[in-house]
């Protein structure tokens, strides 16, 4: 699978900063849901373009790929923290 790849100091565009929440594909600025704010929740929609991404949680984490703009593992964010 092809691994984003972003500028120093941004988020990979599926999750960064964009147009649509990547947990309720609402417009960004929208409520979060709680289990989102806990870290217990994967983003299930695309930030850049609203689109469903495909999402597979597994024991270390998660990974979600959206159709247009590539894949975005959660160990690769770690680095945001």
């Amino acid at each position: 699978m092809d691994t984003v790849v972003s500028p120093e100091g941004e988020l990979p565009a599926p999750v960064g900063a964009g147009v649509y929440n990547v947990y309720t594909g609402e417009p960004a600025g929208s409520v979060v849901p709680t289990t989102a704010q806990l870290g217990l929740e994967p983003p299930r929609f695309c930030a850049e373009c609203g689109r469903r991404m495909i999402v597979q949680v597994r024991p270390d984490g998660w990974w979600a790929k959206c159709s247009r703009h590539g894949l975005v593992d959660s160990k690769d964010l770690e680095l945001y923290r």
